[in-house]
C-alpha cells in the first residue's frame, strides 16, 4: 500500500467526520474559532488512534492470514464504504439535505465534551477495522496515523466553515466520495494480490 493509497484512504475515512462537522457548524450558535479548532482536533486525534488500536489488534493475528489477508482488506474497505455510500443516499432520500440555514433560535448554544466525545467515537470506529487490515498487508502505521489524524483535522475544520455557510450539500456528497474511495482502494488491493494486473500486462504483451 503506497502513499498515494494511504492518503485516499485517509480521506475515505475522515468523510464521516467531515460531515458531522458540516452539521456542527450548521447548528451551533455563534461558532467561535477555538469551537471548531476543538471539534477538528477531537476528530483527527480518534480518527489517527483508532487505526493504531486496530493496528495493534491486528498485528498479533498477522501470521494466521497471511493467505487471505487481502481479501480481509477487500472486505472490509467495500463494507465501511458500501454503509457510507448507503448512509448518504438515504439522507438524501428522506430530504435530510435541504441546504436550508437553520434559524438562530433552532441552533445550539454549545456542544458538549460528551456529545463530541460520542461522536468521535461513532466517526471513528470504521478506522478501527481498517488499522487491523493495515496490520495485515504491512502498511507503516506511524506515517499513516499521522497522516490520517492530519487530513482529518484538515478537513474537519473545513467541514465546520461550510456548515457555517450553510453549504448542506456537501455532508452527503462526502459521504458518498469518500465510500467509493474506500470501496476502489480495497479492489485494488484485491487485483494486486491476485496477480491480476500483471496477468492483464503479460497477455497485453503477447497480443500486442
Amino acid at each position: 500500500m503506497g502513499f498515494l493509497e494511504i492518503l485516499f484512504t485517509a480521506f475515505g475515512l475522515s468523510m464521516d467526520a467531515f460531515a458531522i462537522s458540516i452539521t456542527n457548524g450548521a447548528t451551533l450558535k455563534d461558532l467561535k474559532t477555538n469551537t471548531a479548532l476543538k471539534i477538528s482536533g477531537t476528530f483527527g486525534l480518534f480518527q489517527a488512534g483508532m487505526p493504531l488500536l486496530g493496528w495493534l489488534i491486528g498485528i498479533n493475528f498477522e501470521k494466521y492470514v497471511t493467505r487471505f489477508d487481502h481479501w480481509i482488506v477487500f472486505g472490509v474497505l467495500s463494507f465501511i464504504g458500501a454503509k457510507m455510500i448507503y448512509g448518504a443516499r438515504k439522507e438524501n432520500n428522506n430530504g435530510d439535505n435541504n441546504g436550508k440555514c437553520l434559524p438562530e433560535e433552532a441552533k445550539k448554544e454549545v456542544l458538549t465534551n460528551i456529545t463530541l466525545f460520542v461522536l468521535a467515537v461513532a466517526t471513528s470506529l470504521d478506522a478501527l477495522s481498517v488499522g487491523i487490515s493495515f496490520a495485515f498487508i504491512g502498511v507503516p502505521i506511524f506515517k499513516s496515523i499521522i497522516l490520517i489524524g492530519i487530513i482529518t483535522f484538515v478537513v474537519c475544520l473545513a467541514g465546520v466553515e461550510i456548515g457555517k455557510k450553510c453549504l448542506l450539500i456537501f455532508k452527503n456528497h462526502a459521504e458518498l466520495f469518500g465510500g467509493i474511495i474506500l470501496m476502489l482502494i480495497g479492489l485494488k488491493i484485491l487485483l494486486e494480490h491476485l496477480n491480476i494486473f500483471e496477468i492483464f500486462r503479460a497477455n497485453y504483451n503477447v497480443w500486442k
